[in-house]
């Protein structure tokens, strides 16, 4: 079983920026996708980013300008920098995982984290 810890929610003001952070257990995949989901009140989980285990990344267009996905192999942690973060970017974030060899946010993910709060107000 993989082991999914999100970190680096918080609050902050509109134009600002936040890394988050999800650590990995040390399982390891063959060939892996993780990626970043969001979910704000009201409304439906949103697919947000991934990543693929060649370094492969797909951003949603929403967030394209704005978000980078990246994946430190030595230290098993997903990031997400989030920069010109805008009040309609609240959300509670999600890590989550699959293995297999395509990697897609349309896809279903095995994994998931217990998710980090991002809270974008004046």
């Amino acid at each position: 079983q993989v082991h999914l810890v999100e970190s680096g929610g918080g609050s902050v003001q509109p134009g600002g920026s936040l890394r988050l952070s999800c650590a990995a257990s040390t399982y390891t995949f063959g060939s892996a996708c993780m990626a970043w989901f969001r979910q704000a009140p009201g409304r439906e989980r949103e697919g947000v980013a991934s990543i693929n285990w060649d370094g492969r990344t797909s951003v949603a267009e929403s967030v394209k300008a704005r978000f980078t996905i990246s994946y430190d192999n030595a230290k098993r942690t997903l990031y997400l920098q989030m920069n010109s973060l805008k009040p309609e970017d609240t959300a509670m974030y999600y890590c989550a995982a699959r293995e297999g060899t395509w990697c897609s946010l349309g896809l279903a993910f095995t994994y998931w984290g217990q998710g980090t709060q991002v809270t974008v107000s004046s």
